[in-house]
Order: structure tokens, then sequence, then C-alpha cells
């Protein structure tokens, strides 16, 4: 039988005293961007919506979608998915190009499909782990 977590409190969050690490802090000083924090941000804030997540790991999966075959996928009109697919490409997570009168769209780059696939395989791992304890009860 596996041991239950303790329960933590606020308390058990925060420093009980007050120390600061000034070799740490001078090498971290200036290492990270206000406007990069911003833009990973937004990408986040935008992919944090199930029906993008959707899309992108649709995209993924099917490598180019026509706006069409990805309203179908994800149950949303052209127009919602459109406007979706719109949002995406203008945070930089995907790149569409028009084709007669359809338009097609797709992962921006290997490192967005890098993202998608680690923060996944992230979640089954963590959902595996959380099944094989259960199992063990």
């Amino acid at each position: 039988m596996a041991a239950q977590k303790p329960k933590t409190t606020a308390k058990d969050d925060v420093c009980e005293i007050v120390c600061y690490d000034a070799e740490k802090i001078n090498a971290l000083k200036g290492r990270v961007y206000d406007h990069e924090v911003q833009g990973m941000a937004q990408m986040f804030k935008a992919l944090s919506d199930p029906t993008r997540m959707k899309m992108a790991c649709l995209l993924d999966e099917g490598e180019e979608l026509c706006v069409c075959d990805m309203a179908i996928l994800t149950g949303q009109s052209i127009a919602t998915t459109s406007h979706h697919l719109r949002l995406m490409r203008s945070l930089g997570i995907a790149k569409s190009r028009k084709e007669g009168k359809n338009v097609f769209y797709s992962l921006n780059d290997h490192h967005i499909r890098m993202l998608i696939q680690m923060t996944l395989e992230h979640l089954r791992e963590e959902h595996c782990e959380d099944t094989a304890n259960h199992k063990h009860r």
C-alpha cells in the first residue's frame, strides 16, 4: 500500500527566513527579458484554449490541414475555426498558404512541433505514473 502524500499548507511554500544568494541573483540578472516573457505568455495563452490546443495537435499529426477539414475535426463552424487559426498564425504558432479557394494551415516550425509533442509526452508520463500508483493501492 502506497503512503499518502502529507498535506501542505501555504506556510510550507514560503521561506521561514529571508536570505539571498547574491551570486545566483547577479548571474541571472538580465538573462530573462520582459518582452520575451510577454511573447511566451501570449503563445501559452493561445494554446491554453482547448480548441486551439486540439488544432495544434491535429496540425502536428496531420502536417497540413484545410480550414474546412479542421472545422470537421474540431466540431466548430468554419468561421470559428478560421478565427482560431488566424490567431494561432498571428502569434507564430501556425502558418498558412492559399491554394485556389482553400486555405491550408500547418505548424509554424519544428520548435512549435517539439513544444506540443513534449507537452503531450509529459502529460502522458504523469498520467501513466498516476495510473500505476493508483493500481498498486
